[in-house]
């Protein structure tokens, strides 16, 4: 049966003329002066402004601004193509977004259901600004689940000697338009080619504080620690196995009463919320990345 899902407004609609710039380059004075100005003269107004710098005598800055610009959609081209002659003077990697045009979303999940269903109800209640085009999944138990929202769902079986072809098999159904690719506990490694399609743009959640208790059983690992604290870490999905730049991280305490299954339950409530905190500031445009760290603006 069809679950008929009743989405809150969202941001995206509630403003149609809403823009976010981010902009990452070397610091020097004047930057933020010309991009304020740059705006201002094509008649913008910023309603926030965020910036940071590494280090003012030759470090990075970052910067995200969100700003209004009457008739948005007919001029961003515009916009983008005589920026970039500010950009250059300043050496900038930047990025202009139109709020409007909504992310897409592939999740990847494998059996365990609870980042996912995390994501699901997130995005009914109007909290992830984003569609979800699509679910991929190695296993069918959670078919039935992302089927009853109206979402198609993929049943892709990956092996030890069907992986390329599996992973082919998922480009394909993924296409050209995905904006983020989202592991909620997808228990299977990503190769480096499948990597490169969609660099700083697959989010993967770890059951750990990264970088302690890496690798398999984390939660045995901990408890064979008597360890205080346990946490979850979501990060973008690089080529060194759970080593990417890190988006956000979260742990709660725990005792010596706490058996396996009992750390098992809490980590799991972490890791659902740590992962839709990172997918919620990555689709609305917060996250800066340099090597391999993040500048977040939360």
């Amino acid at each position: 049966m069809e679950l008929h899902v009743k989405r809150e407004h969202s941001l995206s609609g509630q403003y149609p003329n809403r823009a976010r710039m981010l902009i990452s380059c070397p610091d020097g004075p004047g930057i933020v002066a010309a991009v304020s100005q740059f705006l201002y003269q094509h008649g913008a107004n910023i309603v926030q402004s965020d910036q940071y710098t590494m280090d003012p005598d030759g470090g990075m800055f970052f910067m995200r601004v969100e700003f209004d610009l009457p008739k948005l959609a007919e001029r961003i081209d515009e916009v983008r193509s005589v920026f970039s002659g500010v950009a250059e003077r300043f050496k900038m990697n930047w990025q202009i977004f139109n709020v409007s045009q909504k992310k897409r979303l592939a999740i990847f999940v494998s059996k365990e259901d609870h980042c996912l269903v995390e994501l699901l109800w997130q995005w009914q209640a109007g909290d992830l600004d984003a569609d979800i085009a699509l679910v991929v999944s190695n296993h069918t138990d959670m078919q039935a689940y992302v089927e009853s929202f109206g979402i198609p769902f993929y049943h892709i079986p990956v092996t030890a000697d069907t992986k390329a072809e599996a992973e082919q098999h998922q480009l394909k159904v993924i296409g050209d338009d995905i904006d983020v690719i989202i592991l909620a506990r997808y228990m299977q490694i990503i190769s480096p080619s499948f990597i490169e399609h969609y660099r700083h743009r697959i989010i993967n959640i770890h059951h750990s504080f990264l970088p302690a208790f890496v690798g398999g059983k984390p939660y045995a690992q901990a408890y064979q620690r008597g360890v205080k604290i346990i946490g979850a870490t979501a990060h973008y999905v690089t080529e060194e196995l759970d080593g990417g730049p890190i988006i956000e991280q979260d742990v709660q305490r725990v005792s010596h009463s706490d058996d396996v299954n009992e750390l098992k339950r809490i980590g799991r409530t972490i890791e659902r919320v740590v992962l839709a905190r990172a997918v919620k500031w990555h689709i609305e445009d917060r996250i800066l990345v340099h090597h391999n760290k993040t500048v977040v603006f939360n």
